[in-house]
Parts: structure tokens; sequence; C-alpha cells
């Protein structure tokens, strides 16, 4: 028996990194998992295989969320967990960065998962409730050089969490934030190198004594927050950060 026995799940940014680890995750623990990313979905749900499927979409589009949401509860029979772990970023001094730029992190980081929680939140209201785990960051706790439009945009996330789990907690409806710190994910190497003329000293406090999380250590906490083990967690935001955020 697992912990996520007979759920319902989907999983954005499920074609690499923390979306993919967690998609294999929820299904090991006996989920039926909606793997959604813009690339890479059918190769994580080839290594899944069961009855998980791919989904294609760009959630910084609202009309294409709501198809794709709407696709996979009928595929699936109804909807559960919906997991937010899609996500894009850089570093780039502010001054100079495009404006497009930061509207694009916006869209993908915070629009995209408010996105997908209000075209899912119908679903959950209808089945009796659910869960949603929102993948927020310490960039989004604290301040972090470089990366304006990610920081507001995880920030946002952080606080659209809590104001939903506030929301529809009489509903049976739980919202769980996970900050991740530094993770080999395809992400970070969007953060691998500092814009020229920046003193990497300032980044000092965003590094710790310990490696950078796997993928699957992630994973195991979305699982975890998502099950009946996590029933009285809603509202919270969870570092896993190896201490940054103390």
């Amino acid at each position: 028996m697992g912990k996520l026995d007979g759920k319902k799940a989907i999983i954005t940014g499920a074609g690499s990194g923390i979306g993919k680890a967690t998609a294999i995750r929820f299904a090991a623990e006996g989920a039926r998992v909606a793997c959604v990313d813009l690339r890479g979905a059918q190769d994580t749900v080839s290594q899944i295989g069961g009855d998980a499927f791919a989904l294609d979409c760009n959630i910084a589009d609202a009309s294409a969320v709501e198809s794709m949401v709407d696709s996979a509860v009928a595929t699936m029979g109804g909807l559960d967990i919906l997991c937010n772990i899609a996500g894009i970023g850089h570093f780039a001094w502010s001054h100079e960065e495009p404006p497009a730029e930061f509207d694009k992190i916006l869209a993908v980081n915070l629009n995209g998962t408010f996105y997908t929680c209000r075209f899912a939140l119908p679903h959950l209201l209808a089945g009796g409730g659910g869960v949603i785990v929102n993948t927020a960051s310490t960039a989004g706790l604290i301040g972090q050089p470089w990366s304006a439009a990610y920081c507001a945009s995880k920030g946002g996330v952080v606080m659209l969490t809590r104001a939903l789990a506030y929301e529809y907690r009489a509903q049976n409806i739980r919202v769980v934030g996970i900050a991740p710190g530094g993770t080999n994910t395809n992400i970070i190497s969007s953060f691998s190198s500092i814009p020229e003329g920046a003193d990497y000293k300032l980044i000092n406090k965003l590094m710790t004594p310990v490696k950078n999380a796997d993928p699957s250590e992630i994973a195991g906490a979305f699982a975890f927050v998502a099950s009946d083990e996590g029933r009285f967690i809603t509202g919270s935001i969870l570092t896993i950060d190896g201490g940054i955020v103390c």
C-alpha cells in the first residue's frame, strides 16, 4: 500500500527535475498521474508506465490550462491532488532586465500557478476536497541578488498559497507550499553564472555546507504533504534548503 493509493494527481513541470521526480514518486505511491509540461512529459510517462499519461501545456496561457485540467480530469475521472512545479528563472542585473523577461518569469511562475489552481479548484470542490502543493523557493522568502523577477514570482506563490489555504480550509482543501533551496535540476543551470561585474560574495548566504538536494528528496516532501499523513498541514511553507532560511 502506498501513501497515495487511488489518488488522481496533476503534476506540472513533470518533464524534468523536481516535477519528474515527483511524478515518479507519486506513481510509486499508488497515484494515477497526469504529467504536464511543454516538453519531456512523455519520457516521464514512459519511465513510469502503468496508467500515467502526458499532456502538453503552456501554463502561462490560461485557456490552455483550462483545457489541460479538464482533459486530465476527464481521463482520470476526478482530481484529488494538484502539484504546481513548473517554473523558470535566471540571473540578471535588475537595471538591465528586459521588461519582457520579467513578465515571462511572472507569467509562468506566478500566473501559471494561479491558473492551474483556478481551474483545478472547481473539480476539487466537486469531489469534496483535495490538496494543492505549490512550489515556492527560498528566493520567495529572502532577498536574492540578480533575480528580482524570480524572487517576486516566488514571493507571490507564497502569499497565493496562504490566501488559498485560508479561503478553502472549510471546504476540505489543503494548500501547501514547498520552498526548495539549491536542487540539481535544469533550472539551476539558469542561475549558474552571475552577471558581469557582480560580486559573488552577495550570494554567500545562499550557499550551505551540504551539497545541493537531489530532486527525489524534494519529491518525497511533495508525497508526504499530499498524503493523509499531512492532513493537518495547510497554509504552511516547508523549506527544504540545507539551512539557508533559519
